[in-house]
């Protein structure tokens, strides 16, 4: 089963990412949606909670909007105290062992904007940490899904940014799909 646990902080306002899990929420049955914002607008997270809902999912998917070249804070804080020292790592930590990590990422900009001179992608510079951190909880990293160019205050329409959405989404389901058979 997957669980996706999304972190936007202004998800009501959101096009890009309201649109990916409306898509995912409606083709994808056994499917587990945690919004941390909603559940968590204090940012005092229910570890415990937090912790059960990974055990019960073999794909996690953290599908976000990027924030200052990195994750919104409330995903940070969730990382810092759900993956624990005995829980996700340290001599007793294998909890998160052999599961599978999937980040869904929107980014306002285009992807040129993102590639260096050497032809180098910024973005897998700025997942770093979470790779490292998948690989260090013995998670199975997958190459992270992107959806770039979803911003209207760089100048795309919200129908364009809703449409590509959707596909992003699919593509999502698809993943997921040849995942879990």
């Amino acid at each position: 089963m997957t669980l996706v646990i999304l972190a936007h902080p202004n998800f009501d306002q959101s096009i890009a990412n309201k649109t990916i899990i409306e898509q995912l929420s409606r083709n994808h049955p056994n499917l587990e949606i945690r919004n941390i914002h909603q559940l968590y607008p204090d940012y005092k997270i229910d570890i415990a909670a937090e912790q059960a809902a990974l055990l019960r999912h073999d794909l996690i998917i953290l599908q976000y909007p990027m924030y200052w070249f990195n994750m919104p804070a409330i995903l940070k804080i969730w990382l810092d105290n759900v993956f624990s020292y005995q829980f996700a790592y340290g001599s007793e930590g294998d909890k998160l062992k052999s599961k599978q990590l999937l980040i869904s990422l929107t980014v306002g900009q285009p992807e040129k904007n993102f590639i260096q001179e050497n032809g180098d992608h910024l973005i897998a510079d700025f997942l770093q940490a979470l790779k490292h951190s998948a690989q260090y909880t013995q998670m199975k990293y997958h190459e992270p899904h992107i959806l770039y160019e979803v911003s209207t205050v760089s100048g795309f329409t919200p129908e364009t940014i809703h449409f590509r959405a959707q596909a992003h989404g699919q593509k999502l389901i698809q993943f997921i799909q040849n995942i879990t058979v």
